[in-house]
């Protein structure tokens, strides 16, 4: 199944849900190894290291340096990833209630 493509049906089929964990964002220098009883939710390399998408409590487990502390939105929901436009019709009310976004 490819998924939802129609750009004025995915809102009305997304299923919403908060999570109620905190995430942070922490970045690793290149070459250092995630750490120990560490399992990020997601990594993805940068110029300047390897970023982590982790739990508050890891990353304090860790003794890591974080940033950005937020909650999850997953919106449950099939798009496909050839839904041109699906993000941008969603940012606009988000941006208005000062609620900053990083989709991942």
């Amino acid at each position: 199944m490819s998924g939802e493509t129609t750009l004025s049906a995915l809102p009305a089929a997304m299923e919403p849900v908060l999570s109620d964990e905190v995430w942070m964002f922490a970045t690793l220098p290149p070459g250092d190894a995630v750490p120990r009883g560490v399992t990020p939710l997601m990594t993805y390399g940068e110029a300047e290291g390897l970023t982590l998408i982790l739990r508050r409590d890891e990353a304090e487990a860790a003794r890591l340096t974080c940033i950005f502390p937020c909650r999850r939105i997953t919106l449950n929901i099939h798009s496909s990833l050839e839904a041109v436009g699906f993000l941008a019709a969603l940012l606009p009310p988000l941006a208005a209630a000062g609620i900053g976004v990083n989709p991942a």
